[in-house]
């Protein structure tokens, strides 16, 4: 019994022992960690379905590269940051799914952002103007503030709109610290046309989308406007033809939305780029996350099973051949 109390391999597997009962206790600490508080609200109107951002080595729609860098993002968050899921559409932005930290509800996140679809929208236009200052209202509910805004657009505005009716941002600029991020190439593309059941039903042509604003009252004074009929023709009678059929990121107006409304933009490419601007946004805030040690123990199990077994195997191959018993160098006769 002596014997086998001094043998260290008998301690090295108590130790061993030990650890493992220690990690089904599930121990664990607490420490401060930094966290992003973000809402993310996606355009999901019909210019969203051109197909000019490349995805896994093909073309795909904007909405499908916006859901993935979103999902990837989603993934480099650090545990404490939280998410919350809107949508835009028309002039209206609404959540869809209150902020939730990111650890613990991955999967949920992962599934809504993955199952937001074109055929959500309620409305076919796209004013990104006032969708943005309503994401931006929104944002002033006291269970979202504090949260940064990720609006997530095209910059495609259909019908055009009526500079005279520009949309203000006094009322939130300051409030709201976020981006505008722009998906999309910087060539003009055909808009993909879908029927109700989604089949694709080819593009969009120049006679079935409006190329001017016929909203308010006219820039141009009655005398310049050609066809004027102050009730049938408030906008003169001539036919503008245009390329609002076609679609690209306009960057440049988003641009200005931002300046307007006090955010930044950010062209999206990769989520690592993302996540790198949105930490200077400065909506960081320290978080307490629980802090799991079974990792660090389960590894110091590993380590003293490997050297227990280590310094077996060393210590068979330094021991000399024992003889056996039977065996006597002696050849003397007896008798």
């Amino acid at each position: 019994m002596r014997r086998r109390l001094q043998d260290w391999r008998m301690w090295l597997l108590v130790a061993v022992a030990g650890v493992m009962v220690a990690i089904l206790i599930r121990p664990h600490g607490w420490r401060e960690r930094p966290g992003y508080p973000l809402v993310a609200v996606l355009d999901i109107t019909r210019s969203m379905n051109t197909r000019d951002v490349i995805l896994g080595g093909r073309k795909v729609d904007r909405l499908r590269f916006a859901k993935d860098r979103l999902r990837r993002l989603l993934r480099q968050l650090p545990c404490g940051s939280t998410l919350g899921l809107g949508l835009f559409t028309e002039r209206r932005s609404t959540l869809l799914m209150l902020p939730v930290e990111v650890c613990r509800h991955y999967y949920e996140l992962s599934r809504v952002i993955g199952r937001i679809d074109w055929r959500m929208a309620w409305a076919a236009d796209s004013r990104i103007a006032k969708g943005l200052h309503d994401a931006m209202g929104l944002l002033q509910r006291p269970e979202l503030k504090g949260a940064g805004l990720l609006f997530i657009t095209d910059g495609h505005e259909a019908p055009p709109v009526n500079p005279r009716y520009r949309t203000r941002f006094d009322d939130v600029k300051g409030q709201v610290k976020g981006l505008l991020v722009g998906v999309g190439g910087d060539t003009p593309t055909p808009i993909p046309k879908y029927d109700e059941s989604g089949k694709p039903q080819g593009f969009y042509r120049p006679e079935d989308v409006p190329h001017r604003s016929t909203f308010g009252e006219p820039l141009k004074a009655p005398t310049e406007r050609p066809g004027f009929h102050p009730r049938n023709a408030p906008f003169g009678g001539e036919w503008v033809l245009g390329q609002e059929h076609l679609s690209f990121l306009h960057a440049d107006y988003l641009r200005q939305l931002g300046e307007e409304a006090g955010l930044g933009f950010h062209r999206l490419r990769t989520a690592a780029q993302l996540l790198a601007v949105i930490d200077r946004l400065g909506v960081q805030r320290l978080t307490i996350q629980p802090w799991d040690w079974r990792p660090w123990l389960a590894a110091l199990a590993l380590l003293l099973l490997t050297g227990l077994y280590g310094m077996v195997r060393w210590q068979e191959r330094r021991a000399p051949l024992a003889k056996p018993s039977f065996y006597s160098t002696d050849n003397k006769e007896t008798g």
